[in-house]
């Protein structure tokens, strides 16, 4: 009879997972949401047998077994709110807990350092503490509370349907943490363990965010596909333009020549065959920017997959120069560009996506230059104690206050027409590169992108 709530609890969990698997697709996100969900299921199933079971020698072995997957869960946990809240800076601490884990886990089944044992209480077997099963418990209350602090903070600084998402995830994982009121009954206090009722709650409550917000759903991979399907019209569309570009000027030589023998009446006038003349120009612009979003958004889904392996030392100067020469200024926006401070580094890295988040950054501070109606681009680049950095700021409109905190959220823009990957594609490279990116603006003074990379030799030795 005491089976039977862990047991249908862990099936819930393991349902739960796969169908999430299969509707929400392997991304990260999500098969990390399915490895919370096995690890819960085998922790919980593992239970309901060990209350089933008499033989105090199969139910030691069912005990460390269960305790097996209870040791990895809270690591677990925390890996799936990094992964929430887009925290890369946090995969060190991931990586050195589940290293404390595993090192618990060895102990587990080599000693009684972990598991010291059993208890027969009312509803059957449940494992007694050892020494350093409180090495566990704290490292639990560590990590949980950690993860609780970061989904606490994200939701603060998130907007529309992702606050609501992050507000739900932070209800669902405080209700998942109650569990470890079962810890208790590892010191000796006797009560059927509670926890099982807390992890059905959280289970119940992160289906709303799942299901119904679309929490898990990879939004990026969905861009990627879109962005591949454009490929084909833009193509087809340049073509057409340079048509256009071939064939316009004599059919436009033709009309003058026809009017100035006065042939027929003309019906287009001087500014009419002037925007003609041009339209192919045009044309091959909106077309070039609209690849260069489609750019962005295959970058932005290729950089979660990028091989650090393939980086390699670059200049930096060498690729501001190169994104100048190649971004498309006209004369006046190019005029206004300046690099008053240029002290050459070295980062490890990728000179291509650099040159990109360049060209982003660039794209950015011409609209705050536009929006002002003043205004001139900066560029510096310099070695600083331990640091490098490169800086790209304008004094054009500045961002709001309220704005500013959201400027690297995906999907996030407040310009007409902006897709709101430029930025969120500049953060990741950046840190990709082992750096980090940051704004500082002043609503109509000025905004500043500061760019952050670890010295090259470090990097390079990171990498390797």
């Amino acid at each position: 009879m005491y089976s039977i709530l862990p047991a249908s609890v862990s099936l819930f969990f393991l349902a739960y997972g796969v169908y999430v698997l299969r509707s929400r697709g392997s991304g990260g996100l999500a098969a990390t949401f399915l490895a919370v969900c096995i690890t819960t299921f085998c922790w919980q199933f593992t239970w309901a047998m060990l209350f089933y079971v008499n033989d105090p020698q199969l139910g030691l072995l069912l005990a460390k077994l269960g305790y097996l997957f209870i040791l990895f869960l809270p690591t677990t946990v925390y890996h799936l709110v990094c992964k929430l809240t887009r925290r890369q800076s946090e995969q060190r601490r991931v990586y050195a807990s589940y290293a404390v884990a595993a090192v618990l886990a060895l102990l587990l089944f080599s000693s009684e350092l972990v598991v010291a044992g059993l208890y027969a209480y009312f509803f059957g077997f449940y494992p007694k503490a050892g020494i350093l099963h409180c090495v566990h418990v704290l490292q639990t209350a560590l990590v949980m509370l950690r993860a609780l602090f970061m989904l606490y903070r994200a939701q603060r600084e998130a907007v529309a349907v992702e606050r609501l998402r992050l507000r739900y995830c932070l209800l669902s994982i405080t209700v998942y943490f109650f569990a470890a009121v079962d810890y208790v009954c590892n010191y000796g206090v006797e009560f059927y363990p509670p926890g099982v009722l807390f992890l059905g709650l959280s289970l119940a409550l992160i289906a709303q965010p799942v299901v119904r917000h679309n929490l898990l759903f990879n939004s990026m991979s969905a861009a990627a596909s879109i962005a591949h399907e454009m490929r084909t019209p833009l193509a087809t569309i340049r073509n057409q333009a340079r048509g256009l570009a071939k064939n316009l000027p004599e059919l436009i030589a033709g009309y003058r020549y026809a009017t100035e023998q006065r042939d027929f009446r003309p019906g287009l006038g001087a500014r009419h065959l002037a925007y003609l003349s041009e339209l192919a120009h045009d044309i091959e612009t909106e077309v070039a920017r609209s690849n260069f979003i489609v750019d962005m958004v295959l970058a932005s889904v290729g950089i979660e997959a990028l091989q650090k392996k393939d980086f390699a030392l670059h200049s930096v100067k060498k690729c501001v120069d190169e994104a100048l020469m190649r971004y498309p200024f006209d004369a006046a926006a190019r005029a206004k560009v300046q690099l008053p401070v240029a002290q050459d580094f070295s980062f490890h890295g990728s000179d291509v996506l650099l040159i990109y988040v360049l060209y982003n950054l660039f794209k950015n501070a011409l609209h705050a230059i536009e929006r002002g109606g003043r205004g001139h681009i900066e560029i510096a680049f310099f070695r600083e104690n331990e640091r490098n950095c490169l800086l790209v700021s304008d004094d054009g409109a500045g961002i709001p206050a309220h704005v500013l905190p959201h400027v690297f959220e995906p999907f996030f823009s407040t310009r007409r027409g902006g897709s709101g990957l430029g930025l969120t594609f500049c953060q990741r490279v950046v840190n990709a590169f082992g750096g980090k990116i940051s704004c500082e603006s002043c609503e109509g003074r000025y905004t500043t992108f500061m760019l952050e990379f670890p010295l090259a030799d470090a990097a390079a030795g990171q990498a390797a």
